[in-house]
């Protein structure tokens, strides 16, 4: 062949796999935005046929916010399958007998990021088909399978105490987060726990004041003090005498302590004799198992996760698959090499480039290129299908995109995750045009004006889409150290077949 002929092919495989497939409709729309292209990653593609709609910047590091969560939640499934369900162990020391336990109730946790206060009396209700009517010891918590930061907020940024904050626990209750209600009587407020117990104290420095319930009046400031090892959760401001009854959520106190007053409550509930006390440590050899509570499934664990951005789950599917990976207790770092071991065991990341840190998206290190988020959400499709994409948010159904979506054409056509910090919005998924193809999308936005600006901009694309009738140039989503690979060998093979033309070979343009 040629030397000249094979130069050639180099030059056009080197603006195949480097260049820009920007169509003119989608220059436009960028344009329109006023968007530097270097704040911009775009992959689309048909998810079938491997043809490129778009292609800018896919090899580029991006700060993916939530989109991340595709992640861990994909790699979640390949390794534990949709049928999953995390374990919450009871047992106890010492003997049952007549229906006494002479020694503690133990409770570990695995991880579970759905057990809640509805699930108690089931449990109790367990322990008392299982012949409990008396427990003579204490209640020991089990929280060693997770090794994790004591913090109980990330504090991300400064809505400390809002649930997205939330950090992951072993023993993991109610999110992390503890309710309560502030109900005006008498012209005063009072505050009432939904969980009483001293997981945490209140100190109610409320001042109620004339006027109507709006802006400053209509909320109350909230802190906490963690002075102590018991926290004292603040009330203060001014609110209004007309506002009515509010119920709040935030992160006060540790899931644990919180699980601890809700079971007591609910075990004296029940008549099961119980006047001991929490104890946080390991299960001691030698317990015995009474019950074991499971959690939904992954599926509907990954779909939360998913649709409704849920930081906890995202950060307990990244521990759980440390810990299951690398052995308990699960770490962030087990967790991240778990997700990046199972992905690449099918070549869908660019490791180089790839950052997952806590799996959740509240990071500000954390990066992916667009090629391999493509990789992955092409892998999930084929091999799972419309179960995996019906885990997404679906266009003006459910999810993050229910209301985005819910009066246009995209409306029950597109499955996205979407991401959204202060300098980036993205958005990632499934679009099924009018003729009935299925795109992959991956539209990264990085840019300070990208809350509106990248929004507008992946609203118009994916509505374009919809609209699309084809005419892709074909380019399969390969990982890019094997096409480059590819390109290092041909450029070896004419230095082979003509080596008195490789010098001048090697400074051809690409």
């Amino acid at each position: 062949m040629n030397i000249f002929f094979q130069i050639a092919c180099i030059v056009i495989f080197s603006s195949s796999l480097f260049g820009e497939i920007i169509p003119g409709d989608l220059s436009y729309l960028i344009n329109k935005q006023q968007l530097p292209a270097n704040n911009l990653a775009v992959y689309i593609k048909e998810t079938k046929s491997n043809e490129t709609v778009a292609s800018l910047n896919i090899d580029k590091a991006m700060s993916p916010a939530s989109v991340i969560k595709v992640y861990s939640a994909y790699a979640a499934l390949l390794e534990l399958g949709f049928d999953y369900r995390w374990p919450t162990q009871f047992s106890y020391t010492g003997k049952l007998s007549n229906g006494v336990i002479t020694g503690d109730l133990v409770v570990k946790g695995y991880g579970d990021p759905t057990l809640e206060t509805k699930d108690l009396a089931g449990i109790v209700s367990a322990l008392k088909r299982q012949g409990v009517r008396k427990i003579n010891g204490n209640i020991i918590i089990d929280r060693s399978y997770f090794t994790v930061s004591d913090k109980d907020s990330s504090g991300f940024d400064e809505n400390i105490y809002s649930p997205y904050n939330a950090m992951p626990d072993a023993m993991m209750f109610n999110q992390h987060t503890s309710q309560f209600c502030i109900t005006p009587v008498n012209g005063t407020y009072q505050l009432q726990k939904s969980i009483p117990g001293e997981s945490y104290r209140v100190v109610n420095n409320l001042r109620t004041v004339s006027g109507s319930c709006v802006g400053a009046q209509s909320w109350p400031h909230i802190s906490v003090d963690h002075s102590t090892d018991t926290p004292s959760l603040i009330l203060s401001g001014n609110l209004s005498r007309n506002c009515a009854k509010k119920t709040i959520c935030q992160i006060v106190t540790k899931p644990y302590k919180e699980l601890y007053f809700a079971l007591k409550q609910e075990i004296k509930k029940s008549g099961i004799v119980y006047n001991g006390s929490m104890r946080v440590g390991v299960t001691p050899a030698g317990a015995k198992n009474i019950y074991t509570h499971y959690s939904p499934t992954l599926e509907n664990v990954i779909s939360t996760t998913l649709k409704k951005s849920n930081n906890v789950f995202a950060r307990h599917l990244l521990l759980t698959l440390g810990a299951k990976i690398y052995g308990a207790p699960g770490t962030l770092d087990k967790g991240n090499r778990a997700v990046m071991q199972i992905l690449n065991r099918y070549t869908l990341l660019d490791t180089p480039k790839t950052n997952i840190d806590n799996g959740s998206g509240l990071s500000r290190v954390s990066r992916i290129t667009a090629r391999s988020m493509a990789r992955v959400l092409d892998h999930a499709q084929k091999s799972y299908g419309t179960r995996w994409m019906k885990t997404l948010s679906i266009a003006g159904v459910d999810g993050t995109i229910k209301r985005r979506f819910q009066n246009s054409i995209v409306k029950n056509r597109a499955w996205m995750k979407t991401g959204t910090l202060d300098d980036a919005k993205n958005i990632v998924g499934y679009v099924k045009s009018n003729s009935d193809k299925l795109y992959t999308v991956v539209i990264l936005v990085n840019n300070p004006q990208a809350a509106w600006k990248g929004k507008s901009l992946e609203d118009d694309i994916i509505k374009w889409l919809v609209a699309y009738q084809g005419g892709g140039r074909t380019g399969a989503v390969e990982p890019l150290p094997n096409a480059l690979q590819d390109q290092e060998n041909l450029w070896d093979q004419i230095k082979v077949d003509n080596p008195e033309n490789a010098e001048n070979a090697e400074l051809a343009p690409s």
